[in-house]
């Protein structure tokens, strides 16, 4: 089963500090793996340590609040916030280095807002994944399945807007790293009720690596492909072939109406009733009447 962590902290510094100290074995285990595959590629320590360190001036200016949990997360889990920098922005770096990640497949049913796609990655990395269900404010909520450290990847949240994540390539990336494509991801969860408030949010981040973001809510489909060049957008009919080199190490569903993410650890061959786990932002928001956090 892959690890569920909630979160109810009202703060973004703690927020991170808690889901840090909780999860630090885990954490430490996944920032050793990814700098075991930077090395691989050619990334120095001292590169990574630059980058990771302009990945997380990059959210500190674009997502102030991310990067406060993301240190709160170094803190929490006893490494230096330029590491936790590094992780969160792992695809920027691999980018930089020309190393390519596999694409997923998106598909909506036509009786409603239903979604599903595979999520695949080296299968030496399959200890990584981790469902978080996070309380934000009174009356909203953001569920997603990601990775250890990094503060979001696929996920719904409790408006009823569902952001599905592939990582594709394109010739305008480059390895002045921008702001992480997984925290543009985490952004839209945080903040975006509707499709053109999701699209306002990813147009207004300087990348520097490309991915494609399928946004879904009960009404409208819409993919945004994300590059240093702009941000596309592509009608649900549109699709990129995906690329079948890696293992399928997630199957995800949204089910945006009941703001429910749905999470099966393997490929979608193996699916069975059984080995689904369920997470719902509506059912661990606060209520309305809620005193708003700070920070």
């Amino acid at each position: 089963m892959i690890p569920v962590h909630f979160s109810h902290e009202r703060s973004p510094a703690e927020r991170g500090l808690v889901l840090g100290a909780s999860l630090r074995p885990d954490i430490e285990r996944t920032y050793a793996s990814y700098a075991s595959l930077f090395t691989a590629h050619g990334v120095s320590h001292t590169q990574a340590r630059e980058w990771g360190e302009h990945a997380l001036a990059e959210t500190r200016a674009w997502a102030p609040k991310l990067a406060r949990e993301i240190n709160g997360i170094a803190v929490g889990a006893g490494l230096d916030p330029w590491q936790l920098g590094a992780l969160n922005a792992r695809t920027e770096i691999l980018a930089a280095t020309g190393e390519g990640e596999c694409s997923t497949s998106v598909g909506a049913g036509a009786t409603g807002p239903h979604t599903i796609q595979t999520w695949d990655w080296h299968d030496t990395l399959r200890h990584v994944m981790l469902l978080c269900a996070i309380t934000l404010r009174p009356g909203f909520a953001v569920c997603t399945f990601t990775e250890f450290g990094i503060v979001g990847k696929i996920g719904v949240n409790s408006a009823g807007l569902g952001v599905h994540f592939s990582v594709l390539r394109h010739d305008s990336d480059h390895a002045d790293i921008g702001v992480p494509v997984h925290v543009v991801a985490r952004r839209i969860l945080d903040e975006a009720y509707t499709v053109d408030e999701a699209t306002e949010i990813a147009r207004s981040a300087r990348l520097s690596a490309s991915s494609v973001f399928t946004i879904v809510t009960g009404d409208e489909i819409r993919g945004l492909e994300l590059s240093p060049a702009g941000v596309a957008e592509l009608p649900p009919r549109q699709r990129t072939a995906p690329d079948t080199r890696c293992e399928s190490l997630a199957t995800i569903s949204l089910d945006v109406a009941e703001g429910r993410l749905d999470v099966h650890e393997g490929g979608p061959r193996q699916v069975s009733p059984e080995t689904w786990q369920s997470l719902s932002a509506k059912e661990i928001a606060w209520p309305t009447s809620a005193t708003t956090p700070t920070g």
